[in-house]
């Protein structure tokens, strides 16, 4: 046995570089199955941790650039390592030692198997949180040193792909249309309850509704400027969930706390808690700001119009709600309590703030959007009316006659709707 152990000097050197390899492929691999096996609430939780949180949570707002720059040099650890290998089997070989050499291949190949792949990743996997936060600061200066050699190998990829099989098309996209007929047409369509076919419409119906439908206006949400102490929430009332945090020089939103989410509150600097806030077009669709909120983890967007002024903020609890309980509306979110009231038989109460889609469900009305059409019931007043509302204001919308009841100064009205029949026509 003793005899075909080779001399110390032929591998003990390459062993000691190998088994160093090894750890820096274990580190890779339990990087990588770490940071992607985060959840999205606890990435949303590592946005307002400490510096190491925080850098994990920021490296996963790009997982494609954070998984090539972790199976690139996982790679090149592994091809370095096996070479090792190789180099160290040829001194064995020339030496004679044949056994020793194929017993110290298939060694280095188990080793980094176990070593370099299994055992890190079934760490990684039962301690993800804790050891995403200690790999975070290491990992992100390999991806930063490896940037510039990405994108010159996403140029190279793009030109393969260009010469090679340059005839491949985008498959079609199904439409939302095309999906909610097939829903309507599907025997499984048949056999869900309501409320489960409701759901999958509304999720549909994402692709439709634009931002401007579901945010909370300028003025219905508690704005503060930095730094805010906690005992100011004791001025705001128990139905805020979300308060805003402004720029002092801008006067433009930064941040937002969802006050549901905190278990507990700093004693002062309550900003210390609160995520950033992106800005999201007043006519992008729900699909794509959840998409956009998902992605980046957080669950506040500030709305801009047009010439970029904020307009209100949209939060990814009240989309949720879109989807999830499709009789609730912004109105009655805004306003905690039901917008459209039956009176009598065809005759309702309706707020102002309610939308158009909104009000159409609750009549039981086909409701048809264009860009151009005003989304609530004030808006459509104005439109018909051609000035602001007024008590005593009336117009026809659909079967219904419209009445102005009550004004505000900031605006808001209460209005009335009295469908007219053909009997109540003749009267």
């Amino acid at each position: 046995m003793i005899a075909i152990i080779p001399p110390v000097e032929l591998w003990l050197t390459g062993t000691l570089a190998m088994v160093g390899l090894i750890l820096v492929s274990g580190f890779f691999s339990a990087s990588e199955t770490a940071l992607f096996s985060l959840t999205h609430d606890e990435l949303k939780a590592f946005r307002l941790g400490n510096l190491r949180e925080r850098v994990a949570a920021e490296l996963l707002r790009n997982p494609e650039r954070l998984l090539t720059a972790v199976l690139f040099w996982n790679l090149l650890v592994n091809l370095v390592f096996f070479a090792t290998g190789v180099v160290v089997a040829q001194r064995f070989i020339a030496i004679g030692e044949h056994t020793a050499a194929g017993l110290y291949s298939l060694t280095s190949l188990v080793a980094i198997i176990l070593f370099g792949e299994v055992i890190p990743k079934s760490t990684a996997v039962v301690f993800s949180r804790r050891l995403a936060s200690l790999v975070s600061c290491p990992l992100v200066v390999t991806v930063q040193f490896l940037d510039p050699v990405s994108r010159h190998l996403a140029k190279t990829t793009r030109l393969i792909r260009r010469t090679f099989w340059p005839h491949i098309r985008v498959e079609p996209i199904l439409e939302a249309d095309d999906l909610e007929r097939a829903v309507e047409a599907t025997h499984l369509g048949d056999k869900m309850v309501r409320q489960e076919r409701q759901i999958l419409h509304s999720i549909l119906d994402l692709s439709e509704i634009t931002v401007e439908e579901v945010m909370r206006p300028r003025g219905s949400y508690p704005v503060f400027v930095a730094p805010v102490q906690t005992n100011r929430l004791a001025e705001l009332g128990p139905e805020v969930d979300y308060l805003v945090i402004r720029d002092t020089d801008s006067h433009e939103l930064e941040r937002a706390i969802a006050l549901h989410d905190l278990t507990s509150f700093p004693k002062t600097n309550l900003e210390s808690s609160a995520e950033e806030m992106i800005p999201i077009p007043w006519c992008a669709n729900l699909a794509e700001t959840v998409e956009v909120l998902r992605t980046q983890f957080l669950s506040v967007g500030s709305v801009v119009n047009e010439y970029g002024e904020t307009i209100g903020i949209v939060t990814l609890d009240d989309m949720m709600d879109t989807i999830l309980l499709p009789q609730s509306g912004r109105a009655e979110r805004l306003l905690k309590r039901n917008p459209v009231v039956e009176i009598s038989p065809g005759f309702f109460h309706v707020e102002g703030i309610t939308t158009l889609r909104y009000l159409c469900r609750k009549l039981g009305i086909e409701y048809e959007h264009d860009l151009d059409s005003p989304l609530t019931v004030a808006g459509m007043l104005s439109e018909e009316l051609q000035h602001l509302p007024r008590i005593g204001d009336r117009c026809r919308w659909n079967r219904y006659l419209v009445e102005v009841l009550s004004e505000t100064k900031r605006g808001q009205i209460k209005t009335s709707f009295t469908e007219q029949t053909e009997s109540r026509s003749k009267l």
